[in-house]
This record gives structure tokens, sequence and C-alpha cells, in this order.
């Protein structure tokens, strides 16, 4: 994750003084200051205005940890070895989405492929993640890219995880990528501004004196 794109921090800053006077005299601790804890997911108030369906979920298993899941998610987006680690600890991890606010839904695939990590990506494919348009864009599919539009021709201004698009998912992807995005830009021209994932291509080294 880079400067442009704000990530919430999901992690607990309560200072350990403050916890200890506190369990020490708890009048003294009315005295201290106390660290501001770092912010949480919130779930939305939410009530119905329409009917409840008719059908009745079961919930036989519980549900995947949310912090397991937000840490798969993260180390997806760069670190090879972690993501595979934890999928092996939990495999349904595999299409866990993430809600990182406001319906930003993001899988571990979905961070991978706009980060432009083939690597990661292929790792989680080939354990038998459900790819998607973007990632395919990124890893220069060009076949389903063209199927997808010829399907849909509206998923051209689709949006990905982080409002990320097609052409900036096409852009990360390289070189192997160009044909999708020269493809994109036929169909819809846009402003390719510097993809800060890009990594740039390797000069060079100057020569000695």
């Amino acid at each position: 994750m880079t400067a442009p794109i704000s990530r919430r921090s999901f992690t607990t800053s309560i200072g350990t003084s403050a916890v200890l006077a506190s369990a020490v005299d708890p009048a003294s601790a009315d005295d201290q200051p106390r660290a501001a804890a770092a912010p949480r997911p919130v779930e939305a108030a939410f009530e119905r205005d329409y009917p409840a369906p008719g059908f009745k979920p079961g919930w036989k298993k519980p549900q995947i940890n949310r912090l397991l899941v937000q840490d798969f998610v993260i180390y997806a987006h760069s670190d090879l070895n972690m993501t595979r680690t934890l999928l092996d600890k939990e495999p349904a991890l595999l299409n866990a989405a993430m809600d990182w606010g406001g319906g930003d839904w993001e899988t571990g695939l979905g961070g991978a492929s706009h980060m432009g990590r083939h690597d990661i990506v292929e790792f989680l494919l080939g354990r038998g993640a459900r790819i998607d348009l973007f990632c395919a864009a990124m890893m220069g599919r060009l076949d389903a890219v063209k199927s997808f539009l010829a399907l849909q021709p509206a998923l051209i201004d689709a949006k990905g995880p982080h409002g990320f698009t097609l052409h900036f998912h096409a852009q990360v992807g390289g070189k192997g990528a160009e044909a999708v995005l020269d493809y994109l830009q036929s169909i819809k021209k846009v402003e390719l501004k510097p993809n800060p994932f890009l990594k740039p291509p390797a000069s060079s080294a100057p020569p000695a004196k």
C-alpha cells in the first residue's frame, strides 16, 4: 500500500502506562491522560424497511474472523510468503472479501491485481481463486477482456477495489498488458496518469569513470 491509497488502521494503540495505572489505582487513573484508541471498523446501523425474505439462513459454521480476512487481503498486496502462510492456515480465505467501508470490497486477488503482483496473482489463481475482469486486464488476457466487454459494454466504466479502473489495472500490468491497454483506449480513451504501483523499467548502470 502506498501514499495515494489511504488504508484505515485496524490496530489498537492504547497506552500501556494508562492501562497499568488504572489497574493499580482506579481513582488516580482518572487524572491521567488516556491515549486515544485507533479507529475500528463499525457496521452501519440498519433496519429493514421491506419484507424479510422467506428463506432463513442456517449458520452451521462460524464466519471467518474479520481480522484474519483483513490481514490476508493486506498481505496479498505485496507479500507472497505471508499470503501462502495464511492461506495454508485457512483455505477459505481464498475468495474472502474485506469491506474497507462504504462497500469498498476487496479480495486477496483484487489487491494483488491492482498492485501488479503477477507472482501473487498466479499463486492465488493456482489455488482456485475466482478470476475477474480486473485481474484479467492486469494479466494481459486480451481474449477474456474482449469477451467480458462484448457481453456487457458498460463494463468499460466498471470500478474495482478502491475505485481503480480497467485502464489502471491494464497499466499496472506492464509490458504484458500493453495490448489490453491499447484495446481499452480504443474503446474509451482516458488520460493515463502515472501509476503509483507500476515499477519503472530497470535502467542501465552509468558507465564507470
